[in-house]
């Protein structure tokens, strides 16, 4: 059983950065390690959307059209984290962001196993 926790979500002005976490704050240090890792938001009244995702080993990245050169998706295998730096936040990036976890990198929300509480983030004109 693999349990995120995300954190860096906030109010932040238009034009601006903030970086969020997602830690898998359960099982053993190599447990997140073994999974694909991806980033979803979901905006009021909206369906949940794929943001990024990155496999298990680092070597495949892959980014919606909309964040594509603003957000970057990382981890630290040995700090059991994930992270998603946004730069130059829009109001249309407002949303709650949820990170999970998956076997297999994949950008469809069915194809992941677990998901945090998400963070709000909220990107102020």
């Amino acid at each position: 059983q693999v349990q995120l926790v995300e954190s860096g979500g906030g109010l932040v002005q238009a034009g601006g950065s903030r970086r969020l976490s997602c830690v898998a704050s359960r099982g053993t240090v190599s447990t997140l390690s073994l999974y694909s890792m991806g980033w979803f938001r979901q905006a009021p009244g909206k369906e949940r959307e794929f943001v990024a995702a990155i496999s298990w080993r680092g070597g495949r990245i892959y980014y919606a059209d909309s964040v594509k050169g603003r957000f970057a998706i990382s981890r630290d295998s040995a700090k059991n984290t994930v992270y998603l730096q946004m730069n130059n936040l829009s109001p249309e990036d407002t949303a709650i962001y949820y990170c999970a976890a998956t076997r297999a990198v994949d950008p469809r929300a069915s194809a992941y196993d677990y998901w945090g509480q998400g963070t709000q983030v909220t990107v102020s004109s």
